[in-house]
């Protein structure tokens, strides 16, 4: 039978649903990018860390994108899998994808972790820690302790989507909610009162995340309709399958968008050392250090973005299995209109503002090549970030639908195709620049692209 939750996503104005989807989701993907923006604030505003601390964060970003990038594989995938199981009224699958998640996130976590810390050299190395001295000590050290926490960063993201398909989208807020407050209430403790450094705001994320784990295995004990029993925890070739391949968009987006950071963080790191100023060692940690700010006021204008698609997930996938295409269209064009919107506040943010931007991340205690390189890297590097917006969007979307291909497709046009090939290619031509400008090449292309799957969707959704 039915429940009064799946009546509710099927009768609802899309309207209201969105709402109450896309407003807790939003929110908990805030809160997930503030622990590393929180950190690389109160890092950048300690005088005895700088911008070295700061590239230091910048270095390390990317490695925990890789364990974000395995989580919400894992649990976008079973969020779509148990909405459009729901809809089918196949509640007996829908368990067994949330056993069979919890395994994998798990597992998975406990490896990447064993990984980090073997190999911690040669990967802070590959994502460009040795542009100075100062920049690859402060990011082993954060490296570290970062790496500690990494299960349970995993398990806490991994079951966030799933608590939303739940019917539970204030709960997964709410216990992300608690993490993030705990970490920025300890980051100035132990960074400025107890002088821990790097150390100090890796170990303030890590007890907020341990935190999050700790609420979501507490709802798991007490779920609304898909609490899985013992046998559901063996994992299912078919099921387990289905559900990585419906989550593999957001593992791609994420894993790609490391590859992009990669390519790009060497690039930095190879034409710093040609451009006359940043040459010099007492400046040349200072473009990476840029970069990773402009690129963490992109995280949150994503975060926006993805939470709105993603909470509408449930929506989308529960309609769709239950062959209600009319409803789908109209989720899907509201959703592309209010991305659209996003994406023109930020651009007005980026670029009217952005002297108030780099302000935040401590730029009063940099040199004026710190402050003028920041101002051009954020108005050129977020210049098409509308295109941005709608792009995310419809990656995410066309995943809601079980379109998990032509998801996938478009996400590696946009991040390895565009995003790793113009980043390597046009800093060859236009050195510093070339970096940034390799994102809006990459954007705006990839729009071009992203308007077929567009008009085909729309077709597919209009057909009876």
């Amino acid at each position: 039978m039915e429940t009064k939750a799946n009546h509710f996503l099927r009768d609802e104005r899309i309207g209201k649903l969105m709402r109450q989807y896309a407003i807790p989701c939003i929110i908990s993907l805030l809160v997930g990018a503030l622990y590393n923006i929180v950190d690389q604030i109160f890092i950048a505003n300690a005088d005895y860390l700088g911008s070295f601390g700061n590239a230091a964060n910048t270095v390390v970003f990317p490695l925990t994108v890789i364990a974000l990038a395995i989580a919400v594989m894992v649990g976008d995938g079973c969020c779509a899998f148990v909405s459009l199981s729901l809809g089918k009224k196949e509640l007996a699958d829908a368990k067994k994808s949330v056993g069979n998640a919890i395994v994998m996130v798990i597992v998975s976590s406990l490896l990447l972790c064993g990984i980090y810390l073997i190999f911690a050299k040669p990967i802070i190395t590959l994502f460009g820690a040795a542009v100075n001295e100062e920049t690859f000590g402060y990011s082993r050290e954060y490296f570290f302790w970062i790496t500690l926490g990494v299960p349970f960063y995993m398990f806490g993201q991994a079951m966030n989507p799933i608590i939303r398909a739940d019917g539970s989208p204030k709960f997964a807020m709410i216990s992300t909610l608690i993490g993030a407050a705990i970490n920025i209430v300890l980051d100035p403790i132990f960074i400025f009162l107890f002088k821990w450094g790097m150390m100090g705001a890796a170990a303030a994320t890590v007890i907020g995340q341990v935190a999050t784990a700790v609420l979501a295995f507490w709802y798991l004990l007490h779920t609304k309709q898909i609490k899985p029993a013992k046998s559901d925890f063996r994992l299912d070739r078919h099921i387990s399958g289905k559900t990585v391949l419906l989550g593999i968009t957001s593992f791609l987006s994420q894993i790609s968008l490391v590859a992009a950071m990669a390519a790009i963080n060497n690039m930095i790191l190879k034409y710093s050392a040609l451009d006359p100023v940043f040459g010099q060692e007492q400046y040349a940690q200072i473009p990476m250090a840029v970069v990773g700010i402009v690129m963490k006021f992109f995280q949150i204008v994503i975060s926006i973005v993805v939470g709105m698609a993603a909470g509408c997930i449930p929506i989308a996938g529960y309609n769709m299995g239950a062959g209600l295409k009319k409803r789908v269209q109209s989720l899907f064009t509201r959703l592309l209109i209010t991305e659209a919107a996003v994406g023109a506040v930020a651009l007005v943010i980026v670029e009217v503002f952005p002297e108030t931007l780099i302000s935040i991340f401590g730029a009063a205690n940099e040199s004026t090549y710190y402050t003028v390189f920041a101002l051009k890297s954020f108005r050129i590097y977020l210049c098409m970030i509308i295109f941005a917006c709608v792009n995310k969007a419809c990656f995410i979307f066309l995943q809601a639908m079980g379109k998990a291909m032509a998801s996938t497709i478009l996400s590696m046009i946009r991040e390895v195709v565009f995003g790793v090939g113009f980043a390597l290619l046009l800093p060859m031509f236009w050195g510093l620049d070339g970096v940034l400008y390799s994102m809006p090449a990459s954007d705006i292309l990839t729009f071009g692209v992203a308007v077929v799957f567009i008009v085909q969707t729309y077709r597919e959704l209009g057909k009876r």
